[in-house]
């Protein structure tokens, strides 16, 4: 007896050390800098010591730096490194500022410990955390910082520019502006505001786990600008410090020109990945579009018994605080919370920029007949003027269509068709672009899933508004329509004959318009290419559409299923995850050069960009 339980007391024993630090040679992981100059700036990570190392070791990412070991916000596996398998290597990673120090940390982790019930968004297995191997020291940010996440945003005045941004502090800051780069003499003071803990409502976002110091948010308006110029600008103080002078080109109304980058669903979620808005916000004026990730907790105050699918606790108990004072778009619209968070702003409004109106609606907030955001959007595409703005652009973030059905949000869907589909339809929208799903679709000239005719052969035919999801610009996970090998699970779903182009490939969209046309082209991040495009006329005829791709028979009329559910594989179980911010849309505008004939088409020239 003593002999046979001998081999398995030696097997024991060899885990045991295998897993125990004491028997390993120590690791040592080291960091430069620990003190970094600004949001962004990156960290050499470098480590060595690592015995018989192994391809699923990895590094986990921890702010604030105490936390407990599941809740990493981040993680990279060592096998990123060229030198891996010798036990050393070295990786380099961007941080934001959280306003809170970070720590590194590396573990072991063997295919034999997966937990199959774990999951990141791509539905990939998330890293064990049982066998710690080293912990780096704290990295942090320096003192007396320049502000930071600086981002630009129209007002309700077509001779203003917005500019907001944080800091560390309340002190007074401004935006000095002007024509020249050296002599922004202009000057407006930013008023200054921010969030509390206990304004979040729930759980991670009011917890020490969830919470994040925001900072202080500073709001400046630049003003009494001349149409289509290029200006120059700063903010900050004498005594904080100001930023690098950024430069933009302001709103001219009198345009027939209209450039615009649209996109839903960027999202950042490990393994890990950062975005900084910063480089295109600061110098292209960014609009945002609430989704359920910013907004959704279970006792949100519109939460009718059908939404209960919908309507969860993706917002992480944020309750759109952070959404509503970060940015200020134009409008007043307002929905109290009902808790001690500030009224939810930044739901619904819109305005013009060139040959295009565009409008912005919450999908997560009232929008039923009778309800303050239904009554905006009937008056405001009533109220368009389409001798100046021929083309209506209405953008919110669950789609009113889509082929990636996921029976959760179907409710919701029925609701949209009753209460919005015949107000964009009377209306004649040109356009309806939404997020949520994490793909990229196009869908016919579309009313009550009946694709109109084009009219191109002569026949009859009635502007519908041609819907288009825009949700690729890359949060990963999503029902599929191709078969992908290493998740033999997940659902495919069918194309239906409303649907015209359907891309997985990350990428955003590119408008551009003049007052007889409007053209908006699908743009593949992969390769910079164009997948798909449809072109508009002013009259609301959709022209031509194709993609790399396209279905056969596009235009064609014909009645096609109402109910979405029999597109749903039977059995399968799918989560959606939409954006952190749902929808951002970013406009240049430039005077046009030179005179071009009423009758023509030209593209747009991006030089002044």
């Amino acid at each position: 007896m003593k002999n046979s339980l001998t081999p398995f007391i030696l097997f024991i024993t060899t885990i045991i050390s295998l897993f125990n630090p004491s028997t390993q040679s120590k690791v040592s992981l080291s960091i430069t800098p620990t003190v970094l100059a600004k949001s962004g700036d990156p960290i050499q990570i470098q480590w060595s010591g690592i015995a018989e190392p192994s391809k699923l070791d990895w590094l986990g990412i921890y702010s604030p730096p105490d936390s407990d070991h599941e809740n990493f916000i981040g993680y990279v596996f060592l096998n990123s490194s060229a030198t891996w398998q010798s036990g050393s290597g070295s990786i380099s990673l961007p941080l934001i500022n959280l306003r809170s120090n970070y720590s590194l940390r590396i573990f072991r982790w063997v295919e034999s410990e997966i937990n199959p019930k774990k999951h990141d968004h791509d539905n990939n297995p998330l890293p064990g955390t049982a066998h710690l191997l080293a912990k780096s020291a704290e990295v942090g940010f320096g003192s007396g910082r320049v502000p930071e996440q600086i981002h630009l945003g129209f007002t309700e005045n077509a001779d203003e520019m917005r500019v907001m941004f944080l800091t560390g502090d309340s002190e007074e800051r401004r935006v000095r502006y002007g024509l020249r780069e050296d002599m922004l003499d202009d000057v407006a003071v930013a008023r200054v505001e921010r969030y509390e803990r206990e304004h979040m409502c729930e759980e991670p976002a009011n917890s020490s786990v969830g919470w994040r110091d925001p900072g202080w948010i500073h709001d400046g308006v630049m003003k009494n600008l001349k149409k289509g110029v290029r200006y120059y600008y700063q903010v900050g103080s004498d005594a904080g410090g100001w930023s690098s002078t950024r430069s933009f080109v302001s709103r001219n109304e009198d345009s027939d020109e209209t450039i615009a980058f649209l996109f839903g669903d960027m999202g950042t979620a490990t393994p890990y990945s950062t975005f900084s808005i910063e480089p295109v916000a600061s110098k292209v004026a960014y609009h945002v579009c609430i989704g359920n990730h910013e907004y959704n907790w279970p006792s949100q105050p519109w939460r009718p018994d059908w939404s209960v699918g919908s309507y969860g606790k993706d917002g992480g108990g944020e309750c759109g605080v952070p959404y509503s004072l970060k940015f200020k778009m134009p409008g007043n619209s307002l929905e109290a919370t009902g808790t001690r968070a500030p009224a939810t702003r930044n739901l619904y409004y819109s305005f013009d920029m060139g040959a295009v109106h565009f409008v912005y609606m919450s999908t997560e907030t009232n929008f039923f007949k009778g309800s303050n955001q239904y009554n905006f959007l009937k008056h405001d595409l009533e109220s368009v003027d389409r001798n100046n703005t021929p083309f209506v652009v209405v953008q919110g973030h669950r789609p009113m269509y889509t082929t990636s059905n996921e029976n959760r949000d179907a409710p919701l869907r029925e609701r949209m068709l009753e209460h919005l589909e015949p107000l964009f339809v009377k209306n004649k929208v040109s356009l309806a672009l939404w997020g949520h799903v994490h793909r990229y679709e196009r869908f016919c000239p579309v009313n009550n899933f009946t694709c109109g005719s084009m009219g191109l052969e002569g026949e009859d035919w009635e502007a519908f508004p041609v819907h288009i999801v825009i949700g690729m610009a890359g949060q990963d996970w999503q029902p599929i329509w191709e078969p992908r090998p290493d998740h033999p699970k997940d659902p495919i779903f069918p194309q239906a004959k409303r649907s015209l182009y359907r891309g997985g490939e990350f990428g955003y969209t590119r408008l551009v318009a003049t007052k007889e046309k409007l053209q908006l082209s699908y743009v593949g991040n992969h390769d910079g290419e164009v997948h798909d495009m449809v072109e508009i006329l002013a009259s609301g005829q959709v022209l031509s559409g194709g993609g790399d791709s396209a279905v056969d028979g596009a235009g064609a009329r014909g009645e096609v299923e109402e109910s979405e559910f029999s597109l749903l594989v039977k059995g399968a179980s799918v989560l959606l995850l939409g954006a952190f911010i749902g929808y951002v849309l970013g406009f240049i505008s430039r005077s046009r050069k030179e005179a071009t004939p009423k009758n023509s088409w030209t593209p747009v020239k991006t030089d002044d960009v």
